[in-house]
């Protein structure tokens, strides 16, 4: 929900609420069942060429064995057989959790050099309307854009709006790890932003890597900008269900539980991406989640934070601007996405979230919310700000926790 910062647009949701019924029969069956028909996609075709290939002789392990298994693959191998299997499936290994970082960031410049000439002979191509050339002319400078150097890609596909990820600070040497998640309106487009740049998650991603380094220059930190999920676009149906939070989840939880060392590792969920988020926390995340903090959050599918079932500190924020105070928290017919975090009945460390101004201010340089979560990146716990005058959210923190060691 980053592109919208009026409250009108509560109008679209609570009529969303009042549909419920025929939009979740709209959501779970006639568009699933399209979806369903499609043809292989590029990385589905990728991964499918792996399934058969073989190495030396021998095939290849399956894909969904696991990221434990498959980083022992890898480190098995020569540095010219690595080399060679990003070259020969760069889709496929781009996007396997197992797979070295490094291998990663090489496969996905791979495919994003193929993905550059395909939409290069898309905008040249005269079937396309002139809508489609800007697409394609859009798509290409992107593309372009990722493959600048120094850029860590560690997932990418080009299939639908696209999915991508990249890595800030050195991800194998981190000794702390944090992932930024968004919220709706978050594509392959709007990955990153040269106007509002800190609306969009490249960022919120450096602005966070930034205030982590200055808050504890001694702490090797990674951030992690993490848009390897289909987000909702706009206020509509999929923004009021949690479909896609819920693909979102599993696939957050496989991101985490595939990286390396055994760091801590915090997640920073802005609007939907805290429903993505509390669903991760609910079912499947890995005990090295320290922390979730979420800001300008819809609600994250439960009504409190212990329902969340996760060791990790819950934390939350929200602008007193923000349109998002205006939702109705609450779940009726597969609408709605559960209690406020802010609440006090909620049990979360509420943060204070001042400077931050209305819903996609949270991560600009210089506000309260961006010291907080860099704070929390880092470990330094016991210098938070508190929403309030209590400091209630520090209540509880032992000075190991407070320490980052915990």
């Amino acid at each position: 929900m980053t592109s919208f910062d009026t409250s009108p647009q509560l109008n679209v949701w609570r009529a969303l609420l009042a549909l419920a019924v025929v939009f979740v029969m709209l959501a779970t069956t006639g568009w699933t069942a399209l979806r369903n028909q499609r043809e292989a996609t590029p990385l589905q075709a990728s991964v499918t060429a792996w399934e058969h290939g073989r190495l030396d002789g021998h095939r290849l392990p399956d894909t969904g064995t696991g990221p434990v298994r498959l980083a022992r693959f890898f480190a098995s191998l020569t540095g010219a057989q690595r080399a060679s299997l990003a070259r020969r499936y760069p889709l496929a290994v781009g996007n396997m959790n197992g797979a070295p970082a490094a291998l990663r960031y090489r496969a996905n410049r791979a495919a994003l050099r193929t993905a550059r000439t395909q939409e290069r002979r898309r905008l040249h191509d005269r079937r396309l309307s002139p809508a489609g050339q800007r697409e394609a002319a859009a798509r290409m400078h992107r593309y372009e854009d990722l493959l600048r150097p120094g850029r860590h890609i560690l997932a990418f596909d080009p299939d639908g709006s696209g999915r991508v990820a990249e890595v800030f600070g050195d991800l194998d040497r981190a000794e702390r790890i944090s992932v930024v998640v968004p919220g709706s309106d978050t594509d392959l487009l709007t990955f990153q932003r040269t106007e509002r740049a800190y609306t969009a998650p490249v960022g919120m991603a450096k602005a966070l890597y930034r205030a982590e380094r200055a808050a504890r220059p001694a702490t090797r930190t990674a951030v992690i900008a993490w848009a390897d999920y289909t987000a909702p676009s706009g206020l509509g149906v999929d923004a009021a269900t949690a479909t896609l939070a819920a693909d979102g989840a599993v696939r957050l939880a496989a991101l985490v539980r595939a990286l390396p060392g055994k760091t801590p590792v915090s997640l920073f969920c802005h609007s939907y991406g805290s429903v993505v988020c509390g669903l991760a926390a609910a079912r499947s995340l890995p005990g090295r989640v320290a922390d979730v903090a979420v800001a300008g959050s819809p609600g994250m599918r439960v009504e409190s934070a212990a329902r969340l079932g996760t060791s990790a500190r819950v934390w939350a924020m929200r602008d007193a601007d923000d349109w998002i105070r205006s939702v109705p928290y609450l779940e009726w017919g597969g609408l709605g996405h559960g209690a406020d975090p802010v609440s006090a009945a909620f049990g979360a460390r509420v943060l204070s979230a001042r400077g931050a101004e209305g819903h996609s201010g949270y991560f600009v340089p210089g506000t309260a919310s961006l010291a907080n979560f860099a704070r929390i990146g880092v470990g330094a716990y016991r210098s938070v700000d508190c929403a309030g005058e209590s400091g209630s959210c520090r209540t509880g923190l032992s000075a190991s926790v407070a320490a980052g060691r915990a």
